[in-house]
């Protein structure tokens, strides 16, 4: 449609995988699911009016029959009449059924269908992120572990500092992802089905309907819970389940959001130092003014989607905090937009993320040639040390090469010079040392500690058992729309 606004969302960014646990069709055939439970639990708990069943198993197969043929064009007719969409949907799987019109929706309120759905929704949601979470994980860990000897500057502050190497600034992005995943995992492991407790959660229709047996009242939630997948139902509720269910949901891709955008503010800086550069296409267009620009567009789109996110985690904390007593309807409207969105961002941002790993770029060279422009002055403890063993006073050497950087540091930044450091000391009778003898101290691994090892430890202790046992859900590739 070219005269309707339609959501970047699912027209550039998100999967269509994603776009369907979102769709009209995965929620109403999720309805008509939820409502077959109902019914098949009315029947086993023996619902009955003067001694003949209420629901009859014949009714049962016809709803089944009808379960993913639905007649939408029914519901909407129905819907711009009544203003409600459960009862449409109710209506029109009735004009299917019409053995079965009677029961369906028995007891129930419109949470039943509408909040079961949300929870059974954002599980399968979940379980998607999850799986892309996995193969994210995966592809960086590999490039972990080729790059783990590569020996880098690293920076605090942005400022050249203490060297590692470019796969131990990788594990610094896993760890991050890692825990994104345990978080992720916990939440799935924690959802939990409304159940069918009507308007107030008291389930008082149903005591009506079974003439007041608690007992058999009791098994309703876990037998619906058993037929839709999930362990169990929420104990207690209001209509609705508590909206802090949602908060929680976002707050973990809202975690996953942080740590995509700190990644992507990673590589777009290391492009800018052309040290490592994000994947770039044969006729991509950098700018449309300069032609020569490689711009990192898909981490700045990493960036801007998981900006997105973290605002929008906001939307179900504010309706949790504002619902009143047993529910108003002022989560609907809000819930509608902020949870699916969310769920789509996350998914364009995961693709993203795996599209960037997958295809780095790293130029060796010029992180030797930057490497080697900085560690003089980071190696001047070494070379004092090697200076005192040959004989040399401590406190004298430590203020000659004080002198000797500062001058150093003035020809770079003042003069625009290569660094001379070296040269200075070898020229300083004081050192007793060949510009040789120095050179041979300044080579990079000699200053990386243990970044090769921490490297491979945390890949094979941490990372690998967790991809191993998920072994079935790896090997995605992403497809980058735009």
């Amino acid at each position: 449609m070219k005269d309707k606004y339609v959501s970047p969302l699912s027209e550039r960014y998100a999967s269509r995988e994603m776009q369907y646990i979102f769709s009209p069709d995965m929620k109403f055939k999720t309805w008509r699911k939820l409502w077959i439970a109902l019914a098949e639990t009315e029947h086993e708990l023996g619902l009955s009016e003067n001694g003949k069943p209420v629901i009859t198993e014949e009714q049962i197969e016809e709803l089944k029959a009808f379960q993913n043929d639905i007649n939408y064009d029914v519901a909407r007719k129905r819907e711009k009449q009544v203003r409600h969409d459960v009862m449409s949907h109710v209506y029109a799987y009735g004009k299917q059924c019409p053995a079965a019109a009677g029961i369906i929706h028995l007891g129930a309120t419109s949470c039943y269908v509408g909040d079961n759905t949300d929870v059974i929704i954002m599980t399968e949601a979940m379980k998607l992120v999850r799986k892309k979470l996995l193969n994210v994980i995966n592809e960086l860990s590999q490039f972990a572990m080729k790059y783990k000897d590569l020996p880098t500057l690293a920076f605090t502050h942005f400022q050249p500092a203490q060297p590692t190497t470019v796969g131990k600034r990788a594990t610094l992005w896993l760890e991050d992802l890692m825990l994104d995943l345990s978080d992720l995992e916990y939440m799935i492991s924690q959802q939990k089905l409304l159940g069918c407790k009507g308007t107030t959660g008291t389930q008082a229709s149903f005591m009506e309907l079974f003439d007041g047996d608690h007992d058999t009242v009791r098994k309703i939630d876990g037998m619906i819970a058993e037929k839709m997948g999930f362990k169990e139902c929420y104990p207690v509720s209001g209509q609705t389940y508590s909206r802090k269910v949602d908060t929680r949901v976002l707050n973990v891709l809202s975690g996953i959001a942080q740590s995509a955008h700190k990644f992507s503010n990673d590589i777009r800086l290391l492009q800018h130092l052309k040290e490592i550069e994000e994947p770039f296409e044969k006729n991509q267009i950098g700018s449309s003014a300069m032609a020569y620009k490689r711009n990192p567009m898909r981490s700045e789109r990493i960036a801007s989607l998981a900006n997105y996110v973290m605002a929008d985690a906001l939307n179900p904390a504010i309706t949790a905090a504002t619902q009143w007593f047993e529910r108003t309807l002022d989560d609907s409207a809000n819930k509608r937009i902020s949870i699916p969105e969310a769920f789509l961002a996350v998914d364009g941002i995961l693709d993203l993320y795996l599209n960037v790993v997958d295809g780095l770029v790293v130029y060796d060279k010029v992180i030797y040639q930057r490497f080697m422009k900085e560690i003089p002055f980071m190696a001047t403890e070494n070379i004092m040390m090697d200076a005192v063993k040959r004989g040399g006073d401590r406190q004298e050497l430590h203020e000659r090469i004080r002198e000797h950087s500062m001058a150093a540091g003035a020809v770079v930044k003042q003069e625009g010079k290569e660094n001379d450091l070296v040269d200075r000391i070898a020229g300083d009778p004081a050192f007793g040392m060949t510009k040789e003898m120095i050179v041979e101290l300044l080579e990079p691994k000699n200053f990386v500690g243990r970044a090769p090892q921490q490297t491979e430890e945390f890949i094979t202790e941490v990372v690998k058992p967790v991809l191993a046992a998920n072994s079935d859900l790896l090997g995605m590739t992403a497809e980058i729309t735009v």
